[in-house]
């Protein structure tokens, strides 16, 4: 199944229990705070990690995913009334309804499409207000991970609140002009053996510089990692930080 890590009420657990608070989210929520109080777009928020500790943290958050079954846990975590969550895509958004977005955990590389991309990228401009700001990060193509996706190197096993564990991995089955297609297996100890397949777009930073300016942001800054290093001496990322161009009407 196509996503089924977001969508399949079992693979949701997993996903869950794998993707733990990690350094992407101390930066995440560092770079929201800067901003007191601010009305926060969450954009493929999942199952709201960090949807929800935004909210704790006095934010006004909205977390936007598509997938009812990841939203369905989001808003089971502790501290989920304090958000709204809304089932769709970037097409829904309000105008001038936000001061932050950020898009986490390489969203934006499930975009594979440039127009589908720039067409996400317009809906974020109209929905932030001038000078609003745009996070959100992506892997650096330079760095190859995809490399590691395999039988071999993603072996892992997981650990469930119920005390089960998965053996889970992941194998690429294509690569085709910087996009990544692939496939997590999960084992369950029950029998139960569950797919999910997708697809990742690996863009440049001149690409992504490139799309921004297009949609009219201001990029600020581009890190390599989550300690603010320089590209090509962090984590293998594109930390990207941009601002909602000032000159050009929301339409």
């Amino acid at each position: 199944m196509r996503h089924a890590e977001f969508r399949h009420h079992r693979l949701v657990q997993v996903y869950d229990a794998e993707c733990r608070w990690g350094p992407d989210d101390d930066f995440f929520q560092a770079v929201v705070d800067e901003t007191p109080a601010a009305r926060v777009l969450d954009l493929g928020c999942g199952t709201g990690r960090l949807t929800v500790a935004l909210a704790a943290a006095g934010h006004t958050v909205t977390g936007v995913d598509p997938a009812g079954a990841s939203l369905a846990a989001a808003r089971a975590k502790p501290g989920g009334e304090r958000v709204t969550w809304i089932e769709g895509t970037s097409a829904l958004l309000p105008e001038r309804a936000f001061d932050v977005a950020v898009l986490t955990s390489h969203v934006a590389q499930f975009f594979v499409d440039d127009a589908e991309w720039a067409g996400t990228l317009a809906d974020l401009r109209r929905a932030l207000v001038p000078g609003g700001r745009l996070v959100f990060d992506a892997r650096d193509p330079a760095d190859r991970r995809w490399e590691l996706w395999n039988p071999v190197d993603s072996q892992r096993r997981i650990s469930l609140p119920d005390d089960g564990e998965v053996r889970a991995w992941t194998d690429v089955t294509g690569v085709r002009d910087a996009v990544i297609d692939f496939t997590h297996h999960y084992h369950f100890a029950d029998g139960e053996r569950l797919v999910s397949s997708a697809s990742l777009r690996f863009r440049t930073e001149a690409e992504l510089r490139d799309s921004l300016t297009t949609a009219d942001f201001v990029v600020d800054r581009v890190y390599g990692g989550w300690r603010h290093e320089p590209v090509g001496h962090g984590d293998g990322e594109f930390v990207v930080i941009a601002r909602a161009g000032r000159l050009a009407p929301v339409l």
